[in-house]
């Protein structure tokens, strides 16, 4: 059983800043992926056209699948952090401060990831009409919003100032000691 300890809650502005110094990484890759898709356009224009399930799939693994990896495995490995968060001083852990581990971090993001896979589905399905009712995309639009806000400001009003995907997972972000 692990010691309880008093964790030092981080604040969502640091929390923020962290995520956008991560954001240089993903841009970065995004980036490199841009100038790779002008070497490769034939081979890619139809994985993204033919349908929406096939252009899910492939924005999945060419962008989604590497960012998701990036967050689990930092966040998972002895570091417990990302580079932004470690730029910012914090780390993810489990509630009491102990290491959470490569299968808590892969379950952690992959529910951080929800809304942003979702919008790509969304996105997809709007730009490539599919048998769905128009409806039921905006309804997944107005989801994809939701979930964003309701993760944005879960921190506001929860003790230790954790998202829900955070409270779900049974992590926290907290300052490195």
């Amino acid at each position: 059983m692990h010691r309880r300890e008093k964790l030092k809650s981080v604040s969502l502005g640091t929390r923020i800043i962290a995520f956008l110094w991560d954001y240089v990484i993903i841009s970065g890759y995004i980036i490199l992926l841009i100038g790779v898709s002008f070497l490769i356009r034939p081979l890619l224009i139809p994985l993204f056209t033919t349908n929406p399930l096939l252009a899910e799939i492939t924005g999945f693994l060419f962008i989604t699948l590497p960012v998701y990896l990036y967050f689990a495995v930092c966040e998972g490995s002895k570091s417990h952090a990302t580079w932004g968060k470690r730029k910012m001083g914090v780390v993810v852990t489990g509630v009491y401060g102990q290491s959470i581990g490569l299968r808590s971090s892969l379950f952690r993001s992959a529910l951080k990831f929800v809304p942003w896979e979702l919008a790509h589905f969304t996105i997809w399905h709007m730009v490539i009409p599919a048998e769905y009712p128009e409806s039921l995309i905006y309804s997944l639009l107005a989801t994809v919003y939701g979930l964003a806000l309701i993760y944005l400001i879960s921190p506001l009003w929860s003790k230790n100032k954790q998202t829900v995907y955070d409270i779900i997972s049974g992590t926290v972000v907290r300052y490195k000691n």
